[in-house]
This record gives structure tokens, C-alpha cells and sequence, in this order.
């Protein structure tokens, strides 16, 4: 529905995201996927399974991404033994230097486009934040079974 804040959450949403890979392809050689997906390992407890979760992906589809960005040496992963079919993941140095530097890049360039906005940095961190833990908060309470709410 044009014009309603949802409609033009998910608009600004998608224009980041394109910039940023555009952004990171010309100064960094990766892709805004890749990055997002070596930042998530850094953001969950390691395995295959909560990356996926973090992403909103099928574990196929980040099974694929997981093997593009261990070959290309940014990437381990480890199957620990009685762990199942547990895979635990984990920047390798090189990986953790490019989401070092491609983070600083992208929040480099979102300050400035909020600074040329005229929103202020500070109060649009907050409500971001504040919106960010109603969703998890949310998220955790329909997981709960009924009654323990």
C-alpha cells in the first residue's frame, strides 16, 4: 500500500541494500549476500542452523553460500565429533578483516546519507533498536508454548 510506513520501510530497505552491494562490489571485490552472510556468523553461536535461521534462509540455500565463502578462504567449518551433522562456522582472519572493513564502509556511508537527511543519527538508532526488541520480544513469545507465557 504506497504512502503507508510499512510500504516505504520495506522500499528503503531494498534501495540499501542495492546501494551497498553496489557499494561493496566496487570497494571490496564481495558481495552485499556474502558480507551479510560472513557478518551473521559473527552475530550467532556458529552452527549452519542458526545462520540460517539469522538469514531467513533454507539451510540448502545457505548450505551453498557457506561452501562459496569456505573455498574462497573466508570461511571454516568444523564438524565436531558426536555433533551430528553439526557444522560450527567461523571467520577465518581474511573473513574477519573484510567484515571489519565493509562494516565500517556501510555505516561510513549510512551516516552520511542520514546526516544529509536531515534525521538525527541518535533518535533514528533508538526507535530502529526500540523496533528491532518489540520483534524479538514478539518473536520469543509466540515460540513459547501456551500457558507459559
Amino acid at each position: 500500500m504506497p504512502g503507508a510506513l510499512s510500504h516505504d520501510l520495506h522500499k528503503l530497505t531494498g534501495r540499501l541494500d542495492r546501494v551497498a552491494d553496489d557499494l561493496l562490489r566496487r570497494h571490496a571485490e564481495v558481495s552485499y549476500s556474502r558480507f551479510l552472510t560472513l557478518f551473521a556468523v559473527t552475530q550467532t553461536g556458529g552452527s549452519q542452523r542458526e545462520l540460517a535461521q539469522w538469514l531467513g534462509l533454507t539451510e540448502p540455500s545457505t548450505s551453498r553460500m557457506v561452501g562459496v565463502l569456505a573455498e574462497q578462504g573466508l570461511l571454516t567449518v568444523a564438524r565436531p565429533a558426536g555433533a551430528g551433522n553439526r557444522r560450527l562456522l567461523q571467520p577465518t582472519d581474511d573473513g574477519a578483516r573484510l567484515v571489519e572493513r565493509c562494516g565500517l564502509l556501510l555505516e561510513d556511508r549510512f551516516t552520511d546519507l542520514v546526516d544529509r537527511s536531515g534525521v538525527s543519527y541518535v533518535a533514528y538508532q533508538r526507535d530502529t533498536r526500540r523496533l528491532l526488541a518489540r520483534l524479538e520480544t514478539d518473536q520469543q513469545t509466540a515460540l513459547e508454548p501456551e500457558g507459559e507465557a
